[in-house]
């Protein structure tokens, strides 16, 4: 596999940072993108039967339980997605490569994982830390101590600022993000 892939962009950021809200978006501006977590859902799809041998359940909140603790538990379960799941972003990153233009590879943990180093860019969906904990208490309905223990598992968004290419700032409303987006799109 050609270690080339010019014109992905990975598109990442961290919890409530709105990278989905981008990601539909640039969708309705034309663009491809390669949506790893849904690939990592069909695949756990697939894989349904093996992962109920070894974990007793296929639940993702009784899995998420379980491997939370246990970092061993967590790579066994690591190990049965993630391979298929990137055999299937690169194929599907080589389809679109083809097609000569710009396309996004939606990676949340992209940094914190490292295991797509054939990304050479990236665009960061930015937030401020305070913003970030305020939105998934809202949308998920977590404690300010629930969403804290997720962003401690996460780069800090700061960092991923300074690592990033491009940046998209969404701290402020809807209206703002999408001139953000246009902006982007232009230096496209």
């Amino acid at each position: 596999m050609s270690s080339d892939f010019k014109n992905a962009i990975v598109l990442t950021g961290g919890i409530g940072t709105g990278k989905s809200t981008v990601a539909s978006f640039l969708k309705m501006y034309g663009y491809k993108i390669i949506d790893a977590d849904k690939i990592s859902k069909e695949v756990f799809e697939e894989k349904k039967e093996k992962i109920k041998e070894i974990f007793g359940t296929t639940d993702r909140k009784s899995l998420r339980k379980i491997v939370f603790n246990d970092k061993e538990k967590l790579k066994t379960l690591e190990d049965l997605i993630l391979p298929e799941v990137k055999k299937r972003v690169l194929e599907k990153a080589q389809k679109y490569e083809k097609d000569g233009v710009p396309y996004f590879v939606d990676l949340p943990l992209f940094f914190e994982k490292q295991n797509y180093p054939q990304f050479k860019k990236i665009l960061v969906v930015y937030a401020p830390r305070e913003i970030q904990i305020k939105r998934v208490m809202n949308r998920d309905n977590n404690s300010k101590d629930e969403v804290e223990a997720i962003l401690k598992n996460q780069m800090d968004i700061e960092e991923k600022k300074k690592r990033a290419d491009f940046i998209i700032d969404n701290s402020k409303d809807l209206k703002h993000l999408q001139k953000e987006i246009e902006k982007f799109i232009k230096i496209l």
